[in-house]
């Protein structure tokens, strides 16, 4: 079983769909996104390597959270092309789009937004109970990403009964445990103090590199991007690629690699 940088086991990856051997995990290609008379992107191309860790930074309204919803199939883009491995995104529709992004993707909010009255590993299980996964084989998958992330014990604890970081790291569990081909991270620590939020990331690295996954990570915070292998700057709706950042001590590139991997 594979290992998290924190040390801890964490699960297999699933196998999942993917393009061509040798091409990225995602890619897009002249994304245009307008909101009215507004241009929030103007043809933006994008790859994201599997495995790889991706920054996106800019300024506030330059466009990078419109890029993430895009790249994830949250907003469809008015021109130009977003793919997940083999899948154009572009070409699905609405209910086939939401498929993809409980079926593919993982997600990491700045506020968690975990269900208040469900305790932890409920809330990590139910997307795995949205897929049809049974109950009791939903919980053991969901126990054992909890523990993967140094929450062993604390199963039975609602959000309200953990600390910013624990709920954080709940949150990290439940974008990872259907095994996603990227995962995506809005501003996620936001709402919390560097050594919390340092905690979080360290976290967040770790698990996703231990299941073979991708990550693509809005943040305005220099600290939190150092922990990403590359970083994406937005302005005015344009992307350009920046030097690949240095991560900080005990990042993704510190995880042991999943037996198993995509």
């Amino acid at each position: 079983m594979p290992r998290t940088a924190a040390g801890h086991s964490s699960p297999a990856p699933h196998p999942t769909p993917g393009g061509p051997p040798g091409s990225p995990r995602l890619s897009a290609r002249g994304v245009v996104k307008r909101f009215g008379a507004t241009t929030a992107l103007a043809g933006v191309d994008v790859d994201v390597a599997a495995g790889e860790t991706v920054a996106v930074m800019g300024p506030s309204g330059s466009g990078k959270s419109t890029l993430l919803h895009c790249l994830a199939g949250i907003l469809a883009p008015d021109a130009g092309t977003v793919r997940l491995g083999g899948t154009d995104i572009g070409t699905l529709n609405e209910r086939d789009r939401s498929l993809l992004r409980r079926r593919r993707l993982g997600f990491v909010f700045q506020f968690g937004q975990l269900l208040g009255e469900l305790p932890a590993v409920e809330n990590v299980a139910l997307p795995l109970m949205l897929q049809g996964v049974a109950r009791p084989e939903a919980t053991r998958r969901a126990a054992e990403w909890l523990a993967a992330l140094g929450l062993a014990g604390k199963e039975g604890r609602r959000p309200g009964e953990l600390s910013g970081g624990e709920a954080q790291r709940v949150a990290v569990a439940r974008a990872l445990v259907t095994g996603p081909e990227v995962v995506f991270a809005d501003e996620p620590t936001g709402a919390l103090d560097q050594s919390t939020g340092a905690d979080v990331m360290r976290a967040l690295t770790g698990a996703t590199a231990a299941a073979g996954a991708s990550l693509v990570l809005v943040t305005h915070d220099e600290q939190v991007a150092a922990w990403c292998s590359r970083r994406i700057h937005v302005r005015d709706g344009h992307v350009t690629d920046a030097a690949p950042g240095q991560p900080a001590a005990g990042p993704a590139s510190g995880a042991s690699a999943p037996g198993g991997a995509r």
